[in-house]
């Protein structure tokens, strides 16, 4: 099963990696590993895919999430597919996943190898604070705390309505003060050339300043985009029906 394992210096016992769509039964347009079972797919192929995926992991079980845009945040295990956005775990009992295909994955573990978390961070999650809220769950110092941004629509590809920016600059003044050199928001979008008035929203640019004023300041990653390389990843603004990916990590033995 090909697949992107992130480059960081993590602790040898924190397993993690980003399926994409290259392997996998699924057939039209979710040809692949298509990984989500809520998109229309067979889902006796979703099953076929999943099983290629639980063979990489070591005896651990998948904590898969019904993903709402949100911020919720679940200890990996604690129930069957969860209302959550973000999953956290301090066993290798379980795998945190989240699945993509142009939103955001944000893989997190701590120095000492005894947690991670995954969490989901399309532009409404993100603006809400889902990744403040993965690294408050982990109960770890956020400056001890490594995060890996994996595959997302890239910056000159997202292009996105006045009130997307107009969200966050909100956002960015009921945050902590910001750290030095941190320039907001703002600065994370520019005009668009194709329709006036819009944006190209960079997410990865959003989600390290989200993630330093928080105190992580180990981020890695963040240099896909899963709407331009049709050849490895799925893209839901590229081709609306479409399959998902997914972004896990776990503890090793």
């Amino acid at each position: 099963m090909p697949c992107i394992e992130p480059d960081w210096p993590a602790p040898p016992r924190v397993r993690a990696l980003s399926t994409t769509r290259a392997g996998g039964v699924s057939i039209g347009p979710y040809q692949g590993l298509n990984l989500g079972q809520h998109v229309g797919d067979d889902p006796a192929a979703v099953d076929a895919n999943r099983a290629l995926v639980r063979a990489h992991l070591g005896g651990a079980q998948l904590q898969w999430l019904q993903q709402v845009h949100g911020t919720a945040v679940v200890l990996a295990g604690n129930q069957f597919l969860p209302e959550a956005d973000a999953s956290w775990a301090a066993t290798p009992d379980y795998a945190c996943a989240v699945m993509t295909a142009d939103c955001l994955p944000v893989l997190f573990c701590d120095e000492a190898g005894t947690r991670v978390a995954a969490a989901h961070a399309g532009w409404r999650g993100l603006c809400a604070g889902v990744l403040e809220a993965t690294v408050a769950s982990m109960d770890c110092a956020p400056e001890r705390t490594l995060a890996w941004l994996g595959p997302a629509i890239g910056p000159r590809a997202f292009e996105v309505g006045p009130e997307v920016k107009a969200a966050f600059v909100a956002a960015d003044n009921k945050l902590p003060l910001r750290v030095a050199g941190e320039a907001g928001s703002a600065a994370c979008f520019v005009p668009s050339e194709g329709r006036q008035g819009a944006f190209m929203a960079d997410l990865y640019a959003l989600a390290r300043h989200r993630l330093r004023v928080a105190g992580v300041q180990q981020l890695f990653g963040g240099d896909f985009c899963t709407f331009s390389d049709g050849a490895r990843f799925f893209s839901y603004r590229r081709d609306g029906q479409t399959g998902r990916m997914a972004s896990l990590i776990w503890l090793s033995d």
